[in-house]
C-alpha cells in the first residue's frame, strides 16, 4: 500500500515525540461474549481509542488455543493488512474498521468456533492495549425420541424396573433431559426412581444425550403417561422440546375375582345352554383361571364354562379361582345359579275317566315347577276351563271326548307342558240324525249310514221290515260307533238301524222308496222323423213366399228392366193361397196345391 506524501513527515514526528519521551494513550473496550447460531455469521467488535489516530495504529486479532497460547488470525498495519494463512479462519474472516470500531467478521461459524478472541491495538509508541470476547455458538438438537420397554413390568419387582429411554442428538451446548410422569417431573429417589444419562460428543463437536428411566411401578401406572423434555440453549434464550407420550404394561395381582352368567340373559330354564364367564382385576400373564361347579365337581381351566341342555342339577354354586403361578397365590369368587324347571303335567284321574250321564265330572291337573304356573283345559282346540280343576255338573254325551291340560310359566317363554284325559260318559245310545229318514232312489243298490253315541260303544244291527238281518261293517268313533250297510233294492222297503249297549237301545227307520226308471216309447223314432219333415216343409214354404214376391215384382216391372202396365188379369200368388198338407207316416209327401186345389206337378213347384 503506497503511503501518502505526508507519511514520512508523520513518521518523523512520531519518532521525535518518542525520542522526547512523549507516550500515547491507547484504550480497548469489548463485549464479554458474542452469541450466534451455528451456520450464521459472527461479528466481534473491538472499540478502541488512541491519541495517534488510525495512521499509526496496528490492529491484530488472535484466538486462544486449548493450551492457553494465542494464535494470530488477522493483522492490520498502517501500510498492510491480511488474514493469517493456514488457520481455521483463513477463508472465513474479514475486518471492517470504521472510526474507532474494528469488527471481526467470521462467516459460517461452527461449534468448534467456541473460542476466546483477542483484539490487540498497537501504536508507534510502545503503548498497546487488548480486549477479549468469547464467541458462543449454539446448535439446536434433533427432536427427542422415546422408546418404552417392550416387556411388561411387574409391581412385585424388588428393584426399579426399566420404563424406557429418551435420546436427543447433535445439540450444542449439551442438552438436558428431564423425565415426566403424568406432567410431574421425576427426580432420582433411592429405591424408587433411578435416572441414568450418557453423553456422546460427535466428531462435529455436537452433543448427543441419552437418558434411561427406571422406577418401581404401582398398579395405577398402567394408565400413566411417560415422556421426556429436552432443554437446550439458543442465543439469549432457553428452549424446550417435548417427546411423544408412552405408556407401559404393568402386571399386578388381582384383589378380587368376579364370575357371572354370560348367557342366557335373565332367568335360566332346563334345556338352555349355560355360559359362565370369569374375570379378575389383575393382569398377570403367568396365571391359571379355573371354573368349578361345586355340586358336581366338574371344572375347566379357562375363563369360560359352557354347559348345554342344563337341568336343575346344573344349578348351584360355581366358583372361579385365579392362581398366580409365580408365587402360587390364589384368589377366588363365586356365584349361585338357579335353573328353573317345569315337570310333566299330572292329571288325576290318569289317562281316562268314565262317568254316568247326568253325573258330575271332576278332574285335576298339576305340574311341579320352580315358578308360578298357569293351567288351562282345552277340548277340540277350544278353551273350556281355567285353573287346575275341570268340573262339569251334569255330564252329557257332548261332555265326552279328549281333554288337554296345558301348563305354562308366564314369566318364561318356552316353559310349557301338557297332558290329556279321555272322558267317557255312560248312557243309553243316541243315534245321530232324525228317527225316521226317507230315501228315494232309482238305483238298485243303496248305501245307508248309521252313527250312534254312547259308552260303552253301542253295537249296531241292521234289519228290514220283512225280518231280514243285513251284514254291515261297524267302526268305533270318538264317542260311539258307526255302521254302513249296502244292499240291493227290488222294491220299496223299510230298513231299521238298532244301536244298543248295556244301558239301552235306540232305533232309526229308513223308508226306502224304489222309483221305476221310465221306459222309452216306440214312436220316438217316428216323432223324430216327423220333426225333420216339418222343418223341410217350413223351408219349402219360405221358398214359395220368396218366389211369389219375385213374381209380383216382375209383373210390376221392377225387375228385369220391365216397365209399363202390368197384367192384372193374371193370377197372383201369395202366401194366402198356399196350402201345406203334412202326413206323418213313413211314405208321407208334401204337395203344394194351387188356388183351385189342383195338384201341381213337381216342376211347377
Amino acid at each position: 500500500m503506497a503511503l501518502p506524501d505526508t507519511a514520512p513527515l508523520l513518521v518523523g514526528l512520531l519518532l521525535i515525540f518518542h525520542a522526547l519521551g512523549a507516550w500515547a494513550i491507547v484504550e480497548v473496550n469489548m463485549e464479554d461474549k458474542v452469541e450466534v447460531m451455528a451456520g450464521d455469521t459472527a461479528q466481534i467488535t473491538c472499540m478502541f481509542t488512541t491519541d495517534e489516530g488510525l495512521g499509526g495504529t496496528t490492529i491484530q486479532w488472535f484466538y486462544v488455543l486449548p493450551n492457553k497460547k494465542r494464535q494470530r488470525i488477522y493483522n492490520k498495519e498502517p501500510m498492510h493488512e491480511a488474514a493469517e494463512q493456514n488457520t481455521p479462519f483463513t477463508d472465513r474472516i474479514s475486518l471492517n474498521v470504521t472510526g474507532t470500531a474494528a469488527v471481526l467478521v467470521i462467516r459460517d461459524v461452527g461449534v468448534k468456533d467456541n473460542l476466546e478472541f483477542i483484539c490487540v491495538i498497537k501504536t508507534i509508541t510502545p503503548e498497546e492495549a487488548e480486549g477479549r470476547t468469547k464467541l458462543q455458538v449454539f446448535k439446536s438438537p434433533t427432536f427427542p425420541t422415546i422408546e418404552a420397554v417392550e416387556r411388561g413390568v411387574s409391581v412385585n419387582e424388588e428393584d426399579p424396573s426399566k420404563i424406557g429411554s429418551c435420546s436427543v442428538k447433535n445439540g450444542y451446548p449439551k442438552p438436558n433431559i428431564t423425565w415426566y410422569r403424568n406432567n410431574m417431573p421425576l427426580r432420582i429417589t433411592p429405591d424408587e426412581v433411578d435416572l441414568k444419562s450418557s453423553i456422546t460428543i460427535e466428531s462435529s463437536g455436537l452433543y448427543s444425550v441419552q437418558s434411561e428411566l427406571r422406577m418401581k411401578v404401582k398398579k395405577e401406572d398402567k394408565d400413566a403417561k411417560f415422556y421426556c423434555e429436552v432443554l437446550y440453549f439458543v442465543p439469549g434464550a432457553t428452549k424446550m422440546t417435548e417427546s411423544q407420550h408412552i405408556n407401559i404394561t404393568v402386571y399386578y395381582p388381582p384383589t378380587e375375582v368376579n364370575i357371572w352368567v354370560e348367557s342366557p340373559k335373565g332367568k335360566i330354564k332346563e334345556g338352555d345352554t349355560l355360559e359362565l364367564r370369569c374375570e379378575n382385576n389383575g393382569n398377570y400373564p403367568s396365571s391359571i383361571t379355573t371354573i368349578k361347579h361345586q355340586n358336581s365337581g366338574s371344572s375347566v381351566e379357562n375363563n369360560k364354562m359352557v354347559r348345554t341342555n342344563v337341568t336343575r342339577l346344573d344349578g348351584g354354586v360355581y366358583e372361579c379361582t385365579f392362581t398366580e403361578t409365580d408365587n402360587f397365590e390364589e384368589i377366588s369368587g363365586s356365584t349361585k345359579v338357579l335353573v328353573n324347571y317345569l315337570e310333566s303335567a299330572v292329571i288325576t284321574p290318569k289317562d281316562s275317566i268314565t262317568v254316568m250321564e247326568e253325573e258330575e265330572l271332576k278332574a285335576s291337573c298339576n305340574a311341579l315347577s320352580s315358578l308360578q304356573t298357569d293351567i288351562t283345559w282345552f277340548k277340540n282346540e277350544k278353551l273350556v276351563s281355567k285353573g287346575n280343576s275341570l268340573s262339569v255338573k251334569s255330564a252329557t254325551f257332548e261332555t265326552a271326548g279328549m281333554y288337554k291340560c296345558v301348563v305354562t310359566v308366564p314369566e318364561m317363554e318356552g316353559m310349557k307342558t301338557s297332558g290329556t284325559l279321555q272322558v267317557n260318559v255312560k248312557g243309553s245310545p243316541q243315534i245321530l240324525g232324525p228317527g225316521v229318514q226317507e230315501v228315494e232312489t232309482y238305483e238298485t243298490t243303496v248305501n245307508l249310514n248309521c252313527s250312534a253315541r254312547g259308552f260303552p260303544a253301542p253295537t249296531i244291527m241292521w234289519t228290514t221290515s220283512d225280518g231280514k238281518n243285513l251284514n254291515a261293517l261297524q267302526t268305533e268313533t270318538e264317542d260311539g260307533a258307526q255302521s254302513v250297510v249296502t244292499f240291493k233294492i227290488t222294491s220299496s222297503v223299510k230298513v231299521f238301524c238298532n244301536a244298543s249297549n248295556d244301558f239301552g237301545s235306540k232305533v232309526v227307520e229308513f223308508n226306502i222308496k224304489a222309483i221305476q226308471t221310465p221306459t222309452k216309447s216306440p214312436n220316438i223314432k217316428k216323432e223324430s222323423k216327423g220333426f225333420v219333415i216339418a222343418i223341410i216343409i217350413i223351408a219349402i214354404l219360405l221358398l214359395a213366399i220368396l218366389g211369389s214376391v219375385l213374381y209380383f215384382l216382375y209383373k210390376k216391372g221392377r225387375i228385369c228392366g220391365r216397365s209399363g202396365k202390368q197384367d192384372f188379369s193374371k193370377r197372383k200368388s201369395s202366401k194366402d193361397n198356399i196350402v201345406v198338407e203334412m202326413k206323418s207316416d213313413n211314405t208321407e209327401e208334401a204337395i203344394l196345391l194351387g188356388v183351385n186345389g189342383e195338384k201341381q206337378q213337381p216342376n211347377d213347384q
